[in-house]
């Protein structure tokens, strides 16, 4: 690195003991007891590199906000051009790039789609959905699904499990309800009281462990928010941009939410941009009172410099050519592994390059997690099901990459599937 990354600590043992002292103790020691001391240093493309030199391909990417890569040159081109003419800009007045984004989102949805508010981050963007669905139907109650994360601020926390919830007295069962994924009738029950101003629903739940929706669900759940005056908000934040091989996950169900929401990945890993695109109804509020929210870094007119680039990026033919490439690839190799390893491998849930990989165990991920970590492969457990291990290859991935990757995976799966240690197989 050509700048003192370590910050005038001497080396990674000293910075990491300063995190665990003055950052967030708990998350530091978590890290080290599971085996993934990562301090990440240099990254580029799908590489990390830890400060003890360590090589790690990056299959986590935070969630989908590296899918282009890490400091995709193009998009490190995009900022510095953007950085020679403005800066963040001033959110109370209209800018041109910042038009551009919201016309180029709206270009990607529905016809029914009208306006665009941008915040920083997606738990800022679910506040604003749900602060926007209330404003609509004059309701409070929102639904969502059991084992949900859709941030940790204000609203948005108590969206999700208790976990998050309970701990910072936000839960609230008098204004949120939780119900079971793919089960209409649990969420028609929900709707049919006639208070709920929405269901906010990820298209594939990503901390629950990516499970799939069932042929139907999505569309039979839109039917009844449609019945019920209820708004139905897609979060895409971790699903959209290209991940399940189309724009929106969404896009492969015949639907069409009434606020979609976005973040992680379109800023390309290098500013952060989030964006709710509203239909009419739930966008009315910039109707009446534009000053009703308010967030200075939303819409940043650099973080808009970079979306603009990582939309145009992800729609080339090329970049769509690759990913279908990736989606096959990925799909016949973790099959394959699967053949040889049944018993441990229990269950492969794939909507193109959104990809949980199931484990008979409690906490099989977590052992897999630290088996790959091992092997210099990074991916993360889903955090509400650690049996599943979320697995997420970069949409631009190279095929020797990609085979580096399935190599590893196989070596540790391997080395933790309890028939291959009893057998003395154990690798």
């Amino acid at each position: 690195m050509s700048f003192d990354y370590l910050c005038g600590y001497p080396d990674k043992a000293a910075a990491m003991q300063a995190a665990a002292r003055f950052w967030n103790p708990d998350k530091v020691r978590f890290w080290e007891q599971s085996g993934v001391p990562l301090m990440i240093g240099r990254r580029e493309g799908y590489l990390l590199y830890d400060l003890d030199g360590r090589e790690v391909i990056d299959v986590h990417l935070n969630g989908g906000t590296y899918n282009l890569g890490h400091r995709h040159p193009e998009l490190v081109a995009a900022l510095r051009e953007a950085v020679q003419h403005v800066d963040i800009g001033n959110h109370h007045f209209p800018s041109p790039v910042r038009s551009a984004l919201a016309q180029a989102l709206l270009a990607t949805t529905g016809a029914n789609m009208r306006h665009v508010a941008f915040v920083s981050t997606g738990s800022e963007a679910i506040d604003l959905a749900i602060k926007s669905a209330r404003y609509a139907t004059g309701r409070r109650v929102i639904v969502s699904v059991r084992k949900a994360y859709h941030g940790h601020t204000g609203l948005a926390v108590a969206t999700g499990d208790a976990r998050f919830s309970q701990l910072f007295h936000s839960d609230r069962p008098d204004e949120f309800r939780a119900v079971p994924f793919n089960d209409v009738s649990a969420m028609e029950a929900a709707l049919s009281r006639g208070d709920v101003a929405a269901v906010i629903m990820e298209t594939i739940p990503a901390t629950y462990g990516f499970p799939m929706p069932q042929p139907g669900y999505l569309e039979a759940v839109a039917s009844l928010c449609a019945r019920h005056g209820s708004l139905y908000v897609a979060d895409e934040v971790q699903t959209g941009l290209m991940r399940t091989g189309c724009f929106w996950a969404i896009d492969r169900h015949a639907l069409t939410p009434d606020i979609l929401v976005t973040a992680k990945g379109l800023g390309g890993g290098l500013y952060p941009v989030a964006a709710l695109v509203m239909d009419a109804r739930s966008s009315g509020w910039l109707e009446q009172d534009g000053f009703a929210h308010m967030s200075t870094f939303g819409g940043s007119e650099l973080g808009c410099f970079v979306a603009l680039r990582v939309i145009e990026m992800t729609r080339r033919v090329e970049t769509r050519d690759c990913i279908a490439r990736n989606i096959a690839f990925f799909h016949n190799g973790l099959a394959r592994i699967q053949q040889r390893h049944p018993q441990w491998l229990t269950g492969i849930r794939q909507a193109g390059l959104v990809i949980g990989l199931e484990f008979h165990a409690p906490d099989g991920a977590v052992r897999v997690m630290h088996a790959l970590f091992e092997r210099g492969v990074w991916a993360i457990f889903s955090t509400l099901d650690p049996r599943v291990l979320q697995f997420k290859p970069g949409l631009l991935l190279d095929q020797a990459t990609g085979e580096a990757i399935l190599d590893r995976l196989e070596a540790a799966v391997m080395a933790t599937d309890p028939a291959m240690a009893h057998a003395g197989g154990r690798v």
